[in-house]
């Protein structure tokens, strides 16, 4: 199969919001990035099965980052609402000396913690966050990297890096009795949160997200995934040609075709606003070190899932549980994926939705808003 990807070098790219509409997407065989004025297109490259001989997530040596003086506050301002579709009050935590975002919304006895993924922010869950806070404690924290969070510049951005900032957030605020609420690499970064601290957890809710807990056949089960990924397939060959962080360093201009890429189905609500409230957070290619250092643990097999022991995998499988995924998801597929779920946790309610993509609090944020609130309230 033959890979085509078309990226703009730096010295091409104008930032005129106009350019944010012009997309070409490559059908399902890879990635066409919007097209400036002039580009640099190849497509040549050629995905083989070879680069998936060995499982994408093996533990490997992380060669230290050069360290910078300091890193860069958010992009995206603490009282930006984007044309008030985000009202949230933002609040901010240390976590190793930089500031990570986060939203803290309703009361009530139940808390749920909800984590997004690569390389979205809070605003994914922002229809989900107004409903569910009319009758609990609803927290939504940017990982550092992304959203209205700091980007450090002297640090990874692997799996195991983000449970230690949310290990911390979570010590640090005390939270107690979570409901995980995890899209995308939020499932493995609130699986580690539960492997450490099992006592604060009181229901699992996978949205599309992953849920390694020492699985045997993880490893397997993660590499046919990218086999049939548009998206890791990419991120492979990007980072061979030496391309993935000129791509991903331009994701305030091609936020949309990276969106598309992983499968986003619901483009009737897809305006000017909702482009800048998920490109906002990346201006620059520094601004970017999130997305790229999450695609680059992947390309180099540096993530590393928190493997639980017996006593935590013991009380979390004992735990009411539930799964939601979009059936259109082309990154993280139902197939290969869910499994992992459903053999944690047997007797749990599991949701494939038709016509549903990897970003499903978008593409059904009404059914996932109704499926989650009954989960916990009851119908």
């Amino acid at each position: 199969m033959t890979i085509s990807h078309i990226f703009c070098k730096r010295r091409c790219v104008s930032r005129s919001k106009s350019l944010l509409w012009p997309l070409l997407l490559v059908a399902s065989e890879g990635i066409a990035l919007p097209l400036p004025d002039r580009a640099v297109a190849d497509t040549n490259a050629t995905a083989t099965t070879e680069l998936f001989e060995e499982p994408l997530m093996q533990v490997t040596t992380i060669a230290p980052q050069a360290h910078l003086a300091h890193g860069l506050e958010s992009a995206v301002d603490a009282d930006e609402t984007f044309d008030g579709t985000w009202p949230f009050e933002a609040h901010y935590i240390g976590i190793k000396d930089a500031q990570m975002h986060y939203v803290d919304e309703g009361a009530g006895d139940e808390t749920l913690l909800l984590l997004h993924g690569e390389p979205t922010w809070g605003y994914l869950f922002r229809h989900q966050i107004a409903e569910w806070s009319r009758e609990a404690r609803v927290i939504a924290p940017d990982h550092l990297g992304f959203g209205k969070s700091a980007v450090p510049v002297d640090r990874t951005y692997w799996v195991q890096d983000h449970i230690d900032n949310l290990e911390t957030f979570v010590l640090e605020l005390d939270l107690k009795g979570l409901t995980l609420v995890m899209h995308d690499f939020g499932g493995p970064v609130g699986m580690g949160l539960a492997a450490r601290h099992p006592d604060r957890i009181r229901r699992i809710v996978s949205l599309n997200g992953p849920t390694p807990f020492g699985q045997p056949d993880l490893a397997d089960r993660l590499t046919a995934n990218a086999k049939v990924s548009p998206w890791f397939r990419w991120i492979i060959e990007a980072d061979n040609d030496g391309t993935l962080e000129t791509v991903l360093g331009n994701l305030d201009y091609n936020i949309l075709s990276t969106l598309n890429l992983n499968g986003f189905e619901r483009t009737s609500i897809i305006n000017d606003t909702w482009i800048s409230a998920y490109g906002a957070p990346f201006p620059s290619p520094l601004h970017a070190l999130g997305p790229i250092g999450w695609a680059k643990g992947v390309a180099t097999g540096t993530h590393q899932f928190e493997v639980p022991d017996e006593d935590a995998r013991k009380r979390i499988t004992r735990l009411p549980a539930l799964a939601i995924w979009g059936q259109e998801d082309r990154t993280l597929h139902a197939t290969h994926l869910l499994p992992l779920f459903t053999d944690l946790f047997p007797d749990a309610e599991a949701h494939v939705l038709a016509g549903v993509g990897h970003y499903s609090p978008e593409d059904a944020s009404e059914d996932i808003t109704r499926l989650v609130r009954d989960f916990i309230f009851g119908p």
